[in-house]
């Protein structure tokens, strides 16, 4: 069995602004309790409540327990809930100071991570009955600035697909089409997206190896934030390879992201990939849009690169977004770059290349591959592909990420500071940061679905997407959409399988 070493720190908050008493943007004196439901506010909305006094840690977690309890045999979000642990951890922060700046916010946590005395199996029959003696270092950090942890999130079994169980069925539907299977959650943090776009926890933690944190954030409306390797401590993360698994967040929209990110980024000592980086920079004032002449406006000059074309890509609903998102970023100061790839760029992100990344999950799990292959279900065949990967065809493809890091710095950031991306994968392959958000709706007659962009970032960009994502959502309300909830007779929970079931060949081409 594989399990890291016990987490050996926590996190801190970083900063004179980020203590207990930090104020966000003077939102404390702005923010409402709403009339309706305690649920529709964003994470940064609520923290103001909760420092004025105006709601308890206690009252926002009933509200959102009630949403689980009344629709998550519909969504099937979570694998676990960790009710009586969260109600414990609400009404110690009811009577205590704040403890950091996520303090009484109720959070989901996708199964991979490890999570101390609680199931943590990565949805998979490897992982069956494993029941950590430790937390991972982002759950450390997380207990540590106050967060309330709802329950553990539905995922792809080992974070190879779109959440099912290790057999193959369908579990997790997407909030914006909860009665219909076949429309896609997004990717392996499937539950951790459904859950916030379903208004079942205000923010959840992801990992991403491709795409897995941006594509859910994307299918629902979300805002993901994939930051650069090694921002974030992998410790207590079950793998899925070494070099390309990411953690991050997935929120509502940039502030609450940010909120996660300053909280569980920084160096750990039990993570050697974490050391010797740049300082953890303030993210909560990068995703705090600035004002000149009464107008919104970016924080820093900003080189938006666009691939040709990418305006004039899509459906009619398509296009008419992005080009929205364009026009709307000029006038908020960004110059915007078309700006065709660099040479061999198609080459280097080619499949071929992202494939080698096979070889190192294989290599990961080979004492319980040769011990008995069905422990991998529906997933095995992506496995079994990892294991006929030459050694030469792994350091060619090695060879491949560095070729291409050094175009993307040299070749692209050279032009551009941020530049939009047709797909998560260039970046996940070397390791930068990437953010999507949302930026309209695609409508038919059967079901209405967002519309999202998906950015991508320098090494340690971060609070350049951040801005970038807070004020977009400054001048529009894309991010505070949600889907309604469910009608009566949806299909329900129960195991899965009247979802349907993919079948090992599906799930090995769309495995991450």
């Amino acid at each position: 069995m594989l399990r890291p070493a016990p987490v050996l720190m926590t996190g801190q908050s970083r900063g004179s602004r980020l203590d207990g008493g930090f104020e966000f943007a003077g939102v404390w004196d702005r923010t409402a309790v709403p009339e309706s439901d305690l649920t529709d506010l964003s994470m940064w909305e609520a923290a103001a409540l909760l420092r004025r006094g105006k709601v308890s840690a206690s009252e926002l977690l009933d509200a959102y327990l009630d949403r689980v309890d009344r629709w998550d045999g519909v969504y099937m979000a979570f694998n676990l809930v960790m009710r009586e642990s969260a109600v414990l951890r609400a009404r110690q922060l009811d009577d205590q100071d704040p403890v950091g700046i996520l303090h009484g916010l109720p959070m989901g946590i996708k199964d991979n991570f490890y999570t101390r005395d609680v199931l943590t199996t990565a949805n998979s029959h490897v992982f069956a009955g494993f029941v950590p003696d430790h937390d991972a270092t982002v759950v450390a950090r997380l207990r540590g600035s106050g967060a309330v942890l709802l329950g553990k999130t539905q995922m792809g079994p080992l974070a190879t697909t779109r959440a099912l169980t290790p057999d193959g069925d369908i579990t997790t539907v997407n909030a914006w089409a909860p009665a219909d299977p076949t429309v896609s959650p997004g990717g392996s943090s499937s539950g951790s997206a459904t859950a916030v776009a379903a208004r079942m926890a205000g923010s959840s933690i992801a990992t991403q190896t491709g795409g897995s944190i941006t594509n859910p954030a994307l299918a629902q409306g979300l805002t993901g934030l994939k930051p650069t390797m090694g921002r974030v401590s992998l410790h207590g993360v079950i793998p899925l390879t070494h070099t390309r698994d990411h953690p991050g967040p997935i929120a509502r929209d940039a502030r609450d992201a940010a909120m996660v990110l300053q909280t569980i980024a920084g160096p750990d000592s039990s993570d050697a990939r974490t050391l010797g980086l740049p300082s953890v920079p303030d993210y909560l004032t990068a995703a705090t849009p600035v004002m000149q002449r009464r107008r919104p406006a970016m924080r820093w000059p900003t080189r938006l690169g666009v691939p040709p074309g990418w305006a004039d890509a899509g459906s009619t609903r398509r296009r008419r977004a992005r080009r929205l998102f364009l026009s709307e970023l000029e006038r908020l100061g960004v110059r915007i770059i078309i700006m065709e790839p660099p040479p061999r760029w198609d080459e280097l992100t080619s499949r071929s290349f992202n494939a080698v990344r096979l070889a190192e999950r294989s290599e990961l799990y080979l004492d319980i591959l040769r011990k008995d292959v069905r422990l991998f279900g529906v997933a095995l065949p992506s496995w079994i592909n990892g294991l006929l990967i030459s050694g030469d065809e792994y350091l060619k493809g090695q060879r491949a990420r560095v070729a291409l890091l050094r175009l993307t710095i040299e070749q692209v950031f050279d032009r551009c500071d941020l530049v939009v991306q047709d797909s998560p994968i260039p970046f996940d392959m070397v390791g930068l940061p990437l953010i999507s958000f949302p930026i309209g709706h695609s409508e038919s007659s059967l079901r209405v679905l967002p519309e999202g962009v998906i950015v991508g970032g320098p090494p340690f960009g971060e609070e350049r997407l951040l801005a970038l994502a807070a004020a977009w959502q400054e001048v529009t309300d894309w991010h505070r959409r949600h889907p309604a909830d469910p009608e009566v007779g949806v299909p329900e929970g129960g195991n899965g399988s009247r979802r349907g079931r993919l079948q090992p060949e599906l799930v090995a081409d769309s495995s991450e």
